[in-house]
């Protein structure tokens, strides 16, 4: 008896535990890149909510070297060849562009994306005022990477040149 005990024990308990590792994963979106503008960039950006923010991870290769606009742009659709599809950044607040760690800027203004000698990025990055889903939500709007880097005050879009990768947002 006892050890058949120890073993729906130790079931419910991997059950128990198997929930706890799911719930603490959370929603969570993704992009695959898309090369635009002739350019041979690849990789994937991911999402996920975290105490208040959107965590922002991405591996991408196929750049040049140096910083990189990168944003949410406010339509899910990278079909134009030089992704101009994706229309503006996202904007849900009506404000200026600006700084990522300012309140004044589009809700879609990220850090500048860094790639390697390589041509090789890797992005982590928690962003304030952005969500999964709602009036804020990013799923099933896009993420663009540009050629040049944002210089954060140029409006509208911080003169960060052409698109040259673009993603559309899905839940997974």
């Amino acid at each position: 008896m006892l050890p058949r005990t120890a073993f729906v024990f130790s079931a419910l308990s991997a059950i128990v535990l198997g929930g706890c590792a799911t719930s603490a994963m959370g929603p969570s979106a993704s992009a695959d890149l898309q090369a635009r503008s002739g350019s041979a960039v690849a990789g994937k950006v991911s999402f996920s909510e975290a105490n208040g923010h959107l965590r922002v991870e991405a591996m991408v290769s196929g750049l040049t070297p140096g910083e990189h606009g990168f944003h949410v742009h406010e339509a899910g659709d990278c079909s134009a060849p030089d992704a101009s599809s994706a229309k503006g950044h996202f904007n849900p607040m009506g404000k200026a562009h600006g700084h990522h760690a300012t309140e004044e800027r589009h809700g879609g203004d990220m850090p500048n994306l860094v790639a390697n000698a390589q041509g090789e990025a890797k992005y982590s990055a928690e962003v304030a005022g952005l969500s999964l889903n709602g009036p804020t939500g990013i799923v099933g709007r896009s993420v663009v990477i540009h050629a040049d880097p944002d210089d954060y005050k140029s409006q509208p879009a911080g003169n960060s040149g052409k698109r040259v990768a673009c993603g559309v947002i899905a839940a997974r």
